[in-house]
C-alpha cells in the first residue's frame, strides 16, 4: 500500500467521533501536551504512551559534612538565567529536625552545579558553607517556590513551606531566595485543619496557579494507612481553605489504584501552566529486593534497604483529581543494588528547561549511602507522553476546541517512512473545506514547533473563534503536543 493510499483507506473506515457538549477553550499561544485523554475523543490504531526520560547521570554529590546520605527533598528553581537547587542536608539517621539544614547549589545551565560559600548560617562552628536555613523541624522538608503572582511584593518574590505535624507548616518569604524570614510566627497549616491522623511528613509544596488565580498547596497525609495527597487553596499564602483529598482516575475515567505516594511534586508545567504535572515518588513499603549481604556490600544504612520506590507521572487540570493515564513507572530504578533501597529515586520538585529542545527532571539517588547524590534525566520539550502510531498507521481525533490563533504547531517525530496529516473538522465531525485530509500536506521529520500545512498554506485565521476538531492521521510517528500559535 502506498502512503497516500493509506490515508484514503483510513478516511473511509473511520467512524464519526462522539459529540462533546461544550468546546474546550484553546486560547492563542496555549500548548497542549498529550499527557491524558481529556482532549481526545477517538483513537484508532494509535495509543497514548508514556515517554522514558534519558539517564544523564549524577550532577550533584551530597558530600559535605552537613549533607550526607540522608539529604533529600530537593527543589529546583529556574529563575531567569540561573538555576538553584534547594535540598535538606542530613548526615545521619537521627529523628526529624535533628542535624537538618537547608542547603543550596547553583548552576548556569541546570547541568553543571556548584555549592556557594554563603556565610549566612553557622554549622558545626563554621560559616563557609552553602546553608541558608537551620531551624529544627522546618529544615526537615523546606520547599521553596518562585512566586509568579503579579501582586507579590518584591521582598516576597520567593516563598516556602516547611515543617512537620508537630510544628505545622510554616510560611517563609525571601527577596533573593537566600535570606529567609517567617511570614508570620504561627504556622499557616496545622493538624487541627486537616481531618487525617498523620500529615506533613514529607516535602509539602505550594505554587501560584495563574490558571486558577490562587496559591495551591499539596501536602502528604495518611488515609486508611496509605500515604495520600491533599490539596488546599489560598489567596494570600497565609489563610488556607478548601482542603481536599486528591483522588485518582485512569485513562478511562475510572478510579485508579491507590498506592503509597511519598512525595507528589505537583507543579504547573512551565510551557502550559493550566496543566499541573506531578512526578511523584511511589513508595513500596516492605518490598525488599536486597539481601542483608547485598545491602552491606554497598554500605547502605541497615534500616534503609527493606523497601523500594520509583517515580510515577500524573497530571491534574484543577480540582481534586489526578489523571493517572499511566500506571507504570515514569523513572524506573537503575541498574545495580544502590538503586533498590528505601527512599531512593525520589524526584526533585520542578522540571526545568535545560536546552532549546530539552528539559530536565532530577531524582535523589543512593539514599542512606555514602554515594548519595542528585541525578539528572532529560526529555524533549513537552515529551512526557505521545500519541504513537505504528508503521501500519492509525488516527486520533480531538474533542471540539474553541480555537483562537493563526497557526497550529506540531511537536512531533516520525521515521523516514512515516508522517502526519491533519484534517480540521467542525464540531460535528464534518471536514472543513480547505482543511480536509486530501488537502493536508504531510509533516515528516522531528521538530518541536512545525506548522501544520494544507495546499493553501498554514493560516488558520478564518477559523478563529470557531469550534473545531483536529484529526491526525499518522504512520510510524509520535505526536507530543500541539500549540495554538498567535502568529
Amino acid at each position: 500500500m502506498r502512503w497516500i493510499g493509506f490515508y484514503a483507506l483510513i478516511s473511509i473506515i473511520v467512524a464519526t467521533p462522539g459529540l462533546a457538549a461544550e468546546p474546550v477553550a484553546a486560547p492563542a499561544g496555549r500548548v497542549e501536551p498529550f499527557v491524558d485523554t481529556r482532549l481526545i475523543d477517538l483513537m484508532r490504531g494509535v495509543s497514548l504512551r508514556l515517554c522514558e526520560p534519558r539517564d544523564e547521570g549524577p550532577v550533584l554529590a551530597f558530600d559535605k559534612p552537613w549533607e550526607g546520605g540522608f539529604s533529600g527533598y530537593c527543589t529546583v528553581i529556574h529563575d531567569g538565567d540561573k538555576y538553584r537547587a534547594y535540598y535538606r542536608g542530613k548526615a545521619i539517621a537521627k529523628k526529624d529536625g535533628v542535624g537538618e539544614v537547608t542547603c543550596v547549589a547553583d548552576s548556569q545551565d541546570g547541568i553543571h552545579w556548584t555549592k556557594p560559600e554563603l556565610g549566612l548560617v553557622e554549622v558545626e562552628g563554621r560559616r563557609d558553607n552553602n546553608v541558608v536555613l537551620a531551624v529544627g523541624g522546618l529544615s526537615h522538608n523546606f520547599s521553596p517556590l518562585l512566586d509568579t503572582n503579579p501582586a507579590a511584593p518584591a521582598d516576597q518574590r520567593y516563598k516556602a513551606l516547611g515543617g512537620t505535624m508537630e510544628t505545622g507548616l510554616v510560611a517563609f518569604v525571601s527577596a533573593d531566595g537566600l535570606q529567609w524570614k517567617k511570614l508570620q510566627d504561627k504556622p499557616v497549616l496545622t493538624k487541627s485543619m486537616v481531618a487525617f491522623p498523620y500529615m506533613f511528613d514529607s516535602q509539602n509544596l505550594a505554587f501560584w496557579s495563574p490558571a486558577e488565580g490562587k496559591y495551591l498547596a499539596f501536602f502528604r497525609v495518611f488515609e486508611g494507612k496509605v500515604r495520600r495527597i491533599c490539596r488546599a487553596e489560598s489567596t494570600d499564602f497565609v489563610n488556607w481553605k478548601a482542603i481536599q483529598l486528591m483522588e485518582y482516575k485512569d485513562a478511562n475515567g475510572r478510579p485508579a489504584p491507590i498506592e503509597h505516594l511519598y512525595t507528589n511534586q505537583t507543579q504547573p508545567y512551565f510551557r502550559a501552566p493550566h496543566l499541573y504535572i506531578a512526578t511523584a515518588a511511589r513508595f513500596m513499603p516492605g518490598r525488599q529486593v536486597l539481601s542483608a549481604e547485598e545491602a552491606k556490600a554497598i554500605d547502605v544504612n541497615p534500616n534503609y534497604f527493606k523497601d523500594t520506590s520509583d517515580a510515577i507521572f500524573m497530571t491534574s487540570r484543577g480540582g481534586n483529581i489526578y489523571d493517572r493515564a499511566f500506571l507504570g513507572a515514569f523513572i524506573r530504578p537503575g541498574i545495580g543494588a544502590r538503586n533498590w533501597v528505601s527512599r531512593t529515586n525520589y524526584p526533585a520538585l520542578n522540571l526545568v528547561q535545560t536546552g532549546p529542545t530539552e528539559m530536565s527532571v532530577y531524582t535523589n539517588q543512593d539514599y542512606a549511602q555514602p554515594s548519595a547524590h542528585l541525578h539528572r534525566y532529560s526529555l524533549r520539550l513537552d515529551g512526557f507522553a505521545s500519541v504513537r502510531a505504528p508503521y501500519e498507521g492509525g488516527e486520533m481525533v480531538m474533542k471540539p476546541l474553541d480555537f483562537q490563533g493563526k497557526r497550529l504547531l506540531l511537536n512531533f517525530a516520525t521515521s523516514a517512512a512515516g508522517g502526519i496529516r491533519v484534517e480540521i473538522q467542525d464540531a460535528n465531525g464534518q471536514p472543513i473545506p480547505g482543511f480536509t485530509l486530501a488537502e493536508s500536506v504531510e509533516s515528516i521529520g522531528n521538530e518541536i514547533e512545525r506548522p501544520a500545512r494544507w495546499k493553501n498554506g498554514s493560516d488558520l485565521g478564518s477559523l478563529t473563534g470557531k469550534a473545531v476538531r483536529f484529526r491526525f492521521v499518522m504512520k510510524d510517528a509520535d505526536l507530543y503536543a500541539i500549540q495554538m500559535a498567535e502568529r
